[in-house]
């Protein structure tokens, strides 16, 4: 599991982008968003990188999580 720390997501149609984006990169499953925590974990063999550049490409900022 890869977990992002997101900012920049106010309500659930920012969710529903960060997830949506997040789905799309290639070996990315099991995504969930948490808006309260300000955070996404992913499952699965997706690049780490990539998944930062599809949250981005969205309009937020997002880190790898410690």
């Amino acid at each position: 599991m890869i977990l992002l720390k997101i900012e920049g997501m106010t309500c659930g149609h920012c969710v529903a982008s960060v997830k949506t984006a997040l789905s799309g990169v290639s070996g990315a499953e099991a995504v969930e968003v948490d808006l309260k925590a300000g955070t996404a974990t992913v499952g699965g063999t997706a690049e780490p990188s990539a998944l930062l550049e599809a949250v981005e490409e969205e309009g937020f900022t997002a880190v790898l999580a410690q």
